[in-house]
């Protein structure tokens, strides 16, 4: 009991503080806009970490992975298969979305008195490939130390890294400097998250207080969805992979040691934490060893569905509020791209789910005043999303062994063992 405790604290009393944040909210009405200006200096706090945050994060995981270099074909299937799951986790939660809208019943009146302190932001028309060349660079180096040009800066980062790495033996010196940097702004974010209850409680009491309580019922939608896509991947697309990887064997050793894995992720909320267990339960399924230390460990840090999942469900939430498309193809690409990026090089990060809110806000547009709007949905929805992300990469090692191996790993790797 007390070990469970100490796993889901800081979710709980998160939680709890939103809850009660909003119960004032409820109660005061417009004059719960006392305490914004709390919720406003947790919030700058956090912003004001963004860009070096990333920065070192980024550019530190792809500096520090030479070992992994090393594997070739192990790598190039590695990235094959995280990008495929990844693409149709997002996929399947914009259809869930669209079936299922959890913002039905809100609309952008809602939000007036919100839109009044937001910063108004006028993009210039441009062709299609001006467009992209914005999207991805910035025409001097001191942009990219603005949280409005993310992207960019993430892009920077990965070459960083990337050039770090192929450097070898001179760039360790920088590659032990970026793990540095990376472990001393993790610690700023602890320390900043140690006011996250106050900060967001303040500001979601002056959130409710502004737009009525009926925002909740947004909330609860939202998490059922997650349950209901939870159960449908968990269940049935998590088999699929597994038939994929190894035909009728592969579901059944699947099924026999993805148990371990989900009571532990589901116990301990954290992918981490898990990743021991996981691998023994990837052994066990007979996928060969420098496979599965391969993929577990990097999977823990980059290959998030359930983390892909809910930055689906976050992005359209904003879209859902304010009655954006979300059917064109633009529209399509960009939510499931900046949902990939969110399971992917965001789950770089640990503790990485408030900067997922910012990357959304800041890529989309969108002004500081919504980000605790879906800083909440990442609490309802930790203890699912933990059990999506850590299960996703036990199967996830079954298919990189099925391209590694061939058809019949399965029944090589049991002949290796007679």
């Amino acid at each position: 009991m007390k070990a469970s405790w100490e796993n889901y604290k800081s979710s709980i009393i998160l939680l709890g503080s939103i809850i009660i944040g909003g119960v004032i909210g409820g109660f005061l009405g417009e004059q719960a806009t006392i305490f914004k200006p709390v919720g406003e200096l947790f919030l700058n706090l956090l912003f004001m970490t963004l860009v070096p945050l990333v920065f070192f994060s980024v550019a530190s995981a792809i500096a520090n992975m030479g070992e992994i270099k090393r594997l070739g074909n192990i790598l190039k299937s590695i990235i094959i298969v995280f990008l495929v799951t990844a693409i149709i986790s997002g996929i399947i939660t914009l259809v869930g979305v669209l079936i299922f809208n959890p913002t039905k019943g809100l609309n952008s009146q809602m939000f007036e008195s919100l839109m009044q302190t937001a910063e108004v932001t006028t993009a210039e028309q441009a062709g299609v490939l001006q467009q992209l060349v914005n999207t991805v660079t910035v025409p001097d180096f001191y942009n990219l130390l603005s949280k409005s040009n993310m992207l960019q800066l993430i892009l920077f980062s990965i070459v960083f890294g990337i050039a770090t790495a192929m450097v070898g033996e001179k760039g360790k010196i920088i590659a032990s400097f970026l793990q540095a940097g990376s472990d001393v702004m993790m610690k700023i974010i602890d320390l900043v998250m140690k006011v996250a209850p106050l900060g967001l409680g303040c500001y979601f009491a002056s959130i409710v207080g502004e737009l009525g309580p009926q925002i909740i019922s947004g909330y609860a939608r939202s998490f059922v969805l997650y349950l209901i896509l939870t159960v449908i991947f968990y269940f049935g697309l998590f088999s699929m992979y597994a038939f994929i990887a190894g035909g009728k064997d592969g579901v059944k050793i699947y099924w026999a040691n993805i148990i371990p894995p989900t009571v532990t992720s589901l116990a301990t909320c954290s992918s981490a934490a898990s990743i021991p267990v996981n691998l023994d339960a990837s052994k066990k399924m007979n996928v060969p060893n420098d496979i599965a230390e391969t993929v577990i460990p990097l999977g823990a840090n980059i290959h998030k569905d359930g983390s892909v999942i809910g930055g689906v469900l976050k992005v359209t939430f904003l879209f859902g509020i304010f009655g954006y498309n979300m059917t064109s193809i633009s529209s399509i690409i960009s939510i499931i791209a900046v949902a990939f990026l969110v399971g992917t090089v965001m789950g770089a990060i640990p503790g990485g789910g408030m900067i997922a809110e910012m990357l959304i806000i800041t890529i989309f547009g969108f002004s500081i005043e919504f980000l605790p709007i879906i800083a909440v949905i990442t609490t309802i929805i930790d203890a699912p999303a933990t059990v999506l992300n850590t299960t996703s990469n036990t199967v996830c090692s079954m298919l990189v062994a099925r391209l590694v191996e061939g058809k019949d790993w399965i029944k090589n790797s049991l002949k290796s063992q007679v």
